[in-house]
This record gives structure tokens, C-alpha cells and sequence, in this order.
């Protein structure tokens, strides 16, 4: 196998965790909700002009107005979404819009989803921002809102 399509597998099986969600559904998104706040962002993905970094950890900080998340689809999307689903109950934020996995069978699916926020499950495979290849996975927007 030559070097190149070694470095095609390992970035099809990437443990990036940052991707940046697709212009495309953003703008549509955007247009629907007007977001004040992209809580899980980086200074060259933010989509909002207010946003909070890694470093600033939007997990410990407050969330308000019209929230945009995408999160980092690891092991602490769990923590993102139970952040979002508090946030919200606390009164908070006037809607929080979500972009994760589709993961039904998830305890942080059935805790702080089912039944407490709208879902709407995106056709296809999204490419993100900077990626070569489609998610391996399908995904869905999590909207909570008054």
C-alpha cells in the first residue's frame, strides 16, 4: 500500500473531534433561528461572532440567547447535550439548536432527549468542514426552544 492511501484510511478513521459543521446547513439553520452564540467553536469555525473555545470550556460557562452547538461527537458529547438539556430548563436560553450523531440507543438519548426536545434527522451523510470524507454516521439537529 503507498503512503497516500495509508494517509487516506487514517484520516477516514480520524479521532479529530472538532469537525466544523458544513456552511450549507448552518446558513439554513441560521436563517430559521438567528443564533447569538456558538458555544462549542473555535476561532476558525466559529459561526457566530460570539462564540467560546476550547479553552474557554463552554461547559463551565453560561449559555444565553440563541444557542448554536456542535459539539465534539466523542465520549463528552454526553456531557454537551446534559449541558444543553440544563441550560435550557434552567430558562436560560431562548433556543438551543444541537448538531450530533444520531444515537438513539444512548443513555444521554434517552435522558435528555426523548421527549424533551424537537429531533429533525438529516438525510445522508454530512461532510464537515475540513473533512475529505463523508461522517461515518448519520446525524441530527436537537432543538430545544420555548
Amino acid at each position: 500500500m503507498s503512503p497516500r492511501n495509508q494517509t487516506e484510511i487514517v484520516d477516514r478513521k480520524t479521532s479529530r473531534q472538532d469537525w466544523g459543521t458544513p456552511l450549507d446547513l448552518y446558513s439554513a439553520l441560521y436563517a430559521e433561528f438567528e443564533f447569538t452564540l456558538d458555544v462549542c467553536a473555535t476561532d476558525d469555525n466559529a459561526k457566530c461572532g460570539d462564540y467560546y473555545t476550547s479553552e474557554m470550556n463552554g461547559l463551565i460557562l453560561p449559555w444565553r440567547g440563541r444557542v448554536w452547538c456542535n459539539p465534539p461527537y466523542g465520549r463528552d458529547c454526553a456531557l454537551w447535550i446534559a449541558k444543553a438539556a440544563t441550560e435550557y430548563a434552567k430558562g436560560n436560553c431562548e433556543i438551543i439548536v444541537l448538531l450530533v450523531p444520531t444515537s438513539t440507543d444512548t443513555r444521554w438519548f434517552h435522558d435528555s432527549v426523548l421527549g424533551k426536545a424537537e429531533l429533525r434527522f438529516i438525510k445522508g451523510r454530512l461532510r464537515f468542514e475540513g473533512a475529505k470524507y463523508r461522517a461515518p454516521f448519520p446525524s441530527m439537529l436537537v432543538i430545544y426552544r420555548r
